[in-house]
Order: structure tokens, then C-alpha cells, then sequence
């Protein structure tokens, strides 16, 4: 008896410390940087340390949290008030969960004997237990005799939660037998907790902690414990309070830590897999150079920085090894224009770039975001260096940032990065905008990694999506994953179409909560950059080459279709249908012209080569059978062409074609518009209905891709309306393109990600 007694009233050894909490009010509340010390002290820095989740929640609705970068990963989880006692791999502890099982009449027998009592069912998942709302204000002696001849017992709490237990299980109880059955001495245990519900606990003997904000009730039933330390603040703030008082920390004061953390002066960091600009290896020495592509995202996010703001643009750098000889991971990008910005290179090699990038992306994550799973192939390895890769980024993202920056990360290769940013620095904003479509939930969940990635994701201030479609199918998954509520909503119309299209829906949600936390959402279409396609578009060379494809079409209609080499881009489909036309339309054969120009994949992109021979093969055939010596009906290029020769193109052709089987947007459309409009003339813009801008350009003619009669009769519409018509719908879509340019998509980005939720006014359509 001596030696137990001992066991229980020695100093807790920190090696072999068992923290057993509370979550709600508890291990989840607190300020973040309390909540940061006690995840690095639970996650490596007290080597040995364990830590066990003791709550009052089901086992389900604890599954979140273990995708929770914030939190430190529990060894065992005592759920459902004591009910549910498993490792923390969910493995049962046995003969534990068999015990508390065959003690349990199930909960249609505690429904049946408790019908006569004012109590509600609490809508909650849960094991082993039944919870109930009472309005009596009290356990009545009726009550507790019904229970009594369950075999069951109570805990009521709060004046008016009341649990059903099976007899002898609460929180106390269940954590001394798995101290019992796993050989942990009581001794080196401490418990915390804010509520009745955590009485039993810091009743059983162990060292305690009640945190701040508790529940007075329960303050004055342990006052006068001497191994219960009553702490002043709340929740992780309060555990640490509590480890020192026990002996196990002797922490430095809060303002101390911030001090010594490093902190970097940009008021705005971009998280971008690209670097803003090409680095070319010349005589041994790499020098920078503009992007091919003068179009795009890229300039606009530079624009960013063209006045006083500090800035950095974390990407990485391809290299021999992760730590070259003589590597400069700071390199000013521009000195004249941006003067206060800086890539923060981080050194990949190859082999990292081809994982993480050009396999894992591609062959993992890209069929899902875009509903192709039969294509999807999950390799474990491969995620892992897809963690490690988005951990350099988050690390260096943590370095650059100042205090209460933004930090602005772009798409699906960063998934990861808000959940190992969030941890290092929790006093910056952190922005996620998606280039990508979002699957629905039903798709998105075969992901094996769902979990860590909307974990990760729910660590963000402000996600952005295309459109709102991707918003919502971004809730469900959420849904599906922790308890969430909507907190704001909007309507989408007018700014986009609703009942128009697949892809639209009538409401767009702006904001949630899940665990405690707010995440604002928001649909921002990317724009074109409407100024730069009119400047080229007036050039003498642009001007020169419109002429040339107009000379050469001598009046044959002309359709255009730019897409790059992708499965999902609906290349085949488009073809086949086009042949069809022909075939049940002969008075096309001479009179209309397919312009097909393909961008090949990145080098190393394997997966598509059996694509671009099928490209060829379907080319050939069509050409073969309708070709005369004065028409082909398919120009085929399988190229990337400047953007010169882009703009040209669609200043020539008549009708853009743009049907994918998914996208998320698809800048094309737009740059057709802008084109048109730069000219001065009309033209007929098909989308796919599958296309993200599809509910962004009021005025385009909508086809379903999957089925090839929409496909020929929307064709066959675009090629015989009317030049009123045309002109109408040509204007309206310059109309939208226009107002809602590339420059106003950066500056509504970032307007709404500086806010806890985005401005509730979409703006109107044009």
C-alpha cells in the first residue's frame, strides 16, 4: 500500500508524463500561442511525453481533430464521457471497450424506459451512452430510479445536459483502467478540465488542473483538493499554468517566446509553386528571365508590389541537391519595378520536382480535382515527399512573413501548407485561392489523405474559389468531415448564372465555423488582363499575322480551339464531334475550318502521350476523309505558340469552341472576348457546361461535352446565327470581361482575404 501511495504522490517524471484533457473549453481554447507551446511540448520536445483525449464528444466527431496540425496527436482517447477507450489509431483497448459494452442495455432500451420524462435526445453521434437535454432543472427521484433499473448510471451537468451510462463509467474511472491495463503509473499522470463533466477526473487521486473560465461548480467542488491546481488562464494557457505548478515546466513568460521568434518584414507573402520569372542556366551561370507567357496571373500578382509594400514570393528553385554550394536563396526579382519584393527560393532537386509535381499532382490529385478517379493512383511515398516539399514551403512562408501578414497561397500543390504554417506562426492571415475546380464531396473523399487536406485547408482565414459551385462542393467535403455550420450565405445571382448551367447553384455560403473556428469563402473567376491583349492586338506584327489567317481562310468560317494536351480537356470528344458534323452537314465540307492548336504537357508528363496519339490518329482521319486540294478542315498545330500568334487567332477566327470535360475556369474564353473586343468585331463563344467560366460569361452558348448531339447542334447554332445576335452576346461578355478584369480579381482577392469573411456583394454581371 506504501509503495502504490508513493507511486501516486511522486513528482510526475517529464519523460513519462501522461497529460490527460479535456478538449472543449480546455485543450481547445486558449490564446494560440499557449496552444502552440503545449503542441510542441506534446509533439517531440518532452521526448517520452503522452498526451490522452478525455472528452465528453463521440469518437466521430473526435476524427477531425487528428488531421488538426494545431493540436498535439493523442497516444490514447477516452470518448463518449468514458464509454469509448481506444489507442490513438482507434484500435479498442481491450478488455476495456468489451467490458463497458456488455454493461450497456443499448439505447433503445434507455429510450423506451425514459419516454415519460421531459427529455430531448441530443442529436449527436455517440456510442454506448445516450445524452438528452432535460427541462426539469434537476435529477428527479423517478429519474434516477429509472436509470437505476437500466443498470445504468447518470451524470448531469450544466443545470441541464444529462448522460445515460452504462454502470461505473465516467471520465475518473476510465482513465484508471487504462492506467490499470497499459502498466502507466497513476503517478505520472495529470488531468485537466473545465466542467462537472471532468469532476470524476480530478477526483480519482491524480494531480489536476482546473483551467480559467471553468464552470463555477466545479472550481468550488475541487477547492479545497490539494493536488488540483485552480489556474487564471483559460484553456491551454491555464495547462501550462498548471505543468509548472506541478513541476514539470519551469516556462519562460509568453512575451519572452514572441521575442525571440524570427519574424521577416513582408507585409505580403505569395506561396506559389512558380517563381515570377524563368531561370536559364547561360555558360554556367543562372540568370533570370521574363516568363514566356506575358499573360497571366503572374504580372498581376507582381503589380502587387509596385509601390512602397514589402513583399516576398516563396517558390522553388531547381537544383542539384536541397543544399547547393553557394546558393542564394534571396534574389531581388525586379529592383526597378518592385523594389521591395524578393524570391525566397527553396532549393528542390529534380527528383523532387518530378514527385511532388509532376507524378504525385498529376497522377494523385489532378484525376480527382477533376472526376476522373479510375485515372487516380495513390502511392504513399509519394505523399510523403509531397509533405515534406509543402513543410519547406510553410517553413520558409514563416521566415519571410512579418507580424500579422497575409500570406497568399496558390493551389492544389500547397494543400499541405496551412497546416504546418499555421502551428509556426499563428498571428498571420492565411489566403488559399483554388485555379483548380473542387470535386464533390462524393469524389473528393477517395482521396486518401481527405482528412489531413481539409484539415489543413480549415487552418486558412480565406479560402477563394472559381466559382460558387466549387465553394459549396468545398462545404459538403467539409461536412463530411467535422461538424460545420454556415454562418453567412449570399445569392449568386446576377453577378453568375444559377439555373443556367451545371455548374451553377443559387447561393454561395461565406463563411463557417468548424472546431471553434471561422473560415471565410468566396468565388473569384480569374480575369485576363483585357489592356494587354487590346495593346497587342493594335501592334503592326499582330495586325500583320490577322491578316495572314484571314488571307489563308479566304471566307472559309473558322473555328477556333486552344486547349493543352489533357485528358480533361475534351480534345476527342471535340474532334469526333466535329467529323459527325461534317458527316450529317455536307454543306459544311469547304465552308467551315477547324483551327486545333494543342499545348504539349511539361516534359516528363507521361501520362498523355497515349492521348496525343490518339489526337493524331483522329486528325489524320478526318483530314483524310474530307480534305480537297483547295480545304482542309482540320489545322492542327501541336505546339505552344507565342501569345502574338494567340491573339492573332482569335482576332481571325469566328467562333471559339471551348469544351472541356472539366475546368476550372479557362482563360481562353475570356482572352477570346477581350480579343474581339480590341478589334472591334463579333463573335460566338461555345463553352463547355463544364467549364467554371461557363457561369461567369452570360451570352456564351452552353453544350454538354459528354454528349455529341449538343455538341453538333450547339456548333451548327454558332454556325448559323445571325450577326445581331452575335453582336449582342459578343458585348455583353466584353462587358463582364472587362469590368472584372485580372487586375480586379487580385484586388477583390485581396480585399476580401484581409477580412475574417469576403464582402457580401458579388457585384452584377455586365
Amino acid at each position: 500500500m506504501d509503495a502504490l501511495e508513493s507511486q501516486w504522490n511522486a513528482t510526475p517524471d517529464p519523460s513519462k508524463l501522461i497529460l490527460a484533457t479535456d478538449l472543449d473549453g480546455t485543450l481547445l481554447a486558449g490564446p494560440h500561442e499557449a496552444r502552440r507551446r503545449i503542441r510542441e511540448l506534446f509533439s517531440g520536445e518532452l521526448a517520452g511525453a503522452r498526451i490522452v483525449y478525455v472528452t465528453g464528444r463521440s469518437l466521430e466527431s473526435i476524427m477531425p481533430l487528428l488531421s488538426d496540425p494545431t493540436l498535439p496527436q493523442p497516444h490514447y482517447i477516452i470518448a463518449d464521457v468514458g464509454a469509448t477507450i481506444v489507442h490513438g489509431d482507434l484500435r479498442p483497448v481491450e478488455p476495456l471497450q468489451h467490458d463497458i459494452a456488455a454493461r450497456w442495455p443499448g439505447s433503445q432500451a434507455v429510450l423506451r424506459a425514459l419516454a415519460r420524462f421531459p427529455l430531448q435526445r441530443q442529436s449527436v453521434p455517440q456510442e454506448r451512452r445516450c445524452s438528452f437535454l432535460s427541462s426539469m432543472g434537476e435529477v428527479t427521484p423517478g429519474l434516477r430510479a429509472a436509470i437505476d433499473e437500466l443498470g445504468c448510471d447518470l451524470l448531469f451537468s450544466a443545470g441541464r445536459y444529462l448522460d445515460v451510462l452504462p454502470r461505473g463509467v465516467g471520465k475518473g474511472s476510465a482513465l484508471l483502467g487504462l492506467a490499470a491495463a497499459e502498466g502507466i503509473n497513476p503517478g505520472d499522470i495529470i488531468v485537466a478540465g473545465d466542467t462537472l463533466n471532468d469532476l470524476s477526473m480530478l477526483q480519482a487521486g491524480f494531480r489536476g488542473i482546473v483551467v480559467g473560465g471553468a464552470e463555477p461548480a466545479l472550481v468550488e467542488r475541487v477547492r479545497r483538493l490539494r493536488k488540483v491546481h485552480i489556474a487564471r488562464a483559460e484553456g491551454c494557457g491555464g495547462i501550462l499554468q498548471g505543468l509548472t505548478h506541478h513541476g514539470i515546466l519551469v516556462e519562460p513568460s509568453m512575451a519572452t517566446r514572441l521575442e525571440t521568434d524570427k519574424r521577416g518584414d513582408a507585409d505580403l507573402v505569395i506561396v506559389y509553386h512558380r517563381l515570377p520569372f524563368d531561370e536559364v542556366l547561360e555558360d554556367g551561370v543562372t540568370i533570370q528571365r521574363r516568363p514566356k507567357s506575358p499573360n497571366g496571373i503572374i504580372p498581376t500578382l507582381l503589380r502587387l508590389f509596385a509601390g512602397a509594400r514589402k513583399g516576398a514570393w516563396v517558390a522553388w528553385s531547381q537544383q542539384e541537391s536541397r543544399e547547393p554550394e553557394d546558393f542564394v536563396d534571396a534574389v531581388a526579382v525586379d529592383g526597378q519595378r518592385y523594389r521591395n519584393l524578393h524570391a525566397a527560393r527553396i532549393a528542390l532537386t529534380g527528383d523532387d520536382v518530378d514527385l511532388f509535381y509532376k507524378k504525385f499532382s498529376k497522377e494523385a490529385f489532378w484525376p480527382i480535382i477533376f472526376s476522373f478517379p479510375d485515372k487516380a493512383e495513390f502511392k504513399q511515398a509519394h505523399w510523403e515527399r509531397f509533405l515534406e516539399v509543402n513543410r519547406l514551403f510553410a517553413e520558409r512562408t514563416a521566415r519571410e512573413a512579418a507580424e500579422g501578414a497575409l500570406a497568399w497561397i496558390h493551389d492544389y500543390n500547397l494543400w499541405m501548407v496551412p497546416a504546418f504554417l499555421r502551428p509556426l506562426r499563428p498571428d498571420l492571415r492565411i489566403a488559399f485561392f483554388h485555379h483548380t475546380t473542387f470535386p464533390s464531396s462524393d469524389i473528393f473523399n477517395i482521396l486518401p489523405w481527405r482528412r489531413d487536406i481539409i484539415g489543413s485547408l480549415l487552418q486558412c482565414d480565406y479560402v477563394g474559389f472559381q466559382i460558387p459551385r466549387y465553394v459549396e462542393n468545398f462545404v459538403d467535403a467539409t461536412r463530411s468531415f467535422a461538424p460545420l455550420e454556415v454562418v453567412d450565405s449570399v445569392p449568386c445571382a446576377p453577378r453568375f448564372l444559377t439555373y443556367g448551367c451545371a455548374l451553377g447553384v443559387d447561393t454561395m455560403t461565406t463563411r463557417i465555423e468548424v472546431g471553434g473556428r471561422r473560415i471565410g469563402l468566396g468565388a473569384h473567376p480569374v480575369g485576363t488582363d483585357t489592356a494587354l491583349i487590346a495593346q497587342l492586338a493594335a501592334t503592326p506584327e499582330v495586325q500583320a499575322k490577322t491578316q495572314n489567317i484571314t488571307d489563308y481562310l479566304n471566307g472559309v468560317t473558322s473555328v477556333i480551339s486552344i486547349e493543352r494536351l489533357d485528358y480533361v480537356k475534351g480534345s476527342l470528344q471535340k474532334l469526333e464531334a466535329f467529323e459527325r458534323l461534317l458527316d450529317e452537314h455536307p454543306e459544311y465540307v469547304g465552308k467551315v475550318t477547324l483551327i486545333n492548336i494543342i499545348t504539349p504537357a511539361a516534359v516528363g508528363m507521361e501520362i498523355y502521350e497515349t492521348l496525343r496519339l490518339e489526337v493524331d490518329r483522329i486528325v489524320g482521319r478526318i483530314n483524310g476523309r474530307f480534305s480537297t486540294l483547295e480545304w482542309v478542315p482540320v489545322r492542327y498545330f501541336y505546339r505552344a505558340l507565342s501569345f502574338d500568334d494567340v491573339v492573332a487567332h482569335y482576332a481571325a477566327c469566328d467562333i471559339a469552341w471551348i469544351t472541356p470535360l472539366r475546368d476550372g475556369l479557362n482563360l481562353v474564353a475570356k482572352e477570346f472576348i477581350a480579343a474581339k473586343k480590341a478589334v472591334g468585331k463579333s463573335g460566338v463563344l461555345i463553352l463547355s457546361e463544364f467549364a467554371g467560366v461557363s457561369v461567369d460569361l452570360h451570352g456564351a452558348l452552353l453544350t454538354n461535352p459528354y454528349d455529341a448531339r449538343s455538341m453538333i447542334a450547339t456548333l451548327h447554332r454558332a454556325l448559323t446565327m445571325g450577326e445581331d445576335e452575335r453582336a449582342y452576346r459578343t458585348a455583353r461578355m466584353a462587358a463582364i470581361v472587362t469590368e472584372h478584369d485580372v487586375a480586379r480579381w487580385a484586388d477583390d482577392f485581396q480585399h476580401a482575404a484581409g477580412h475574417t469573411h469576403p464582402d457580401p456583394a458579388l457585384g452584377e454581371a455586365g
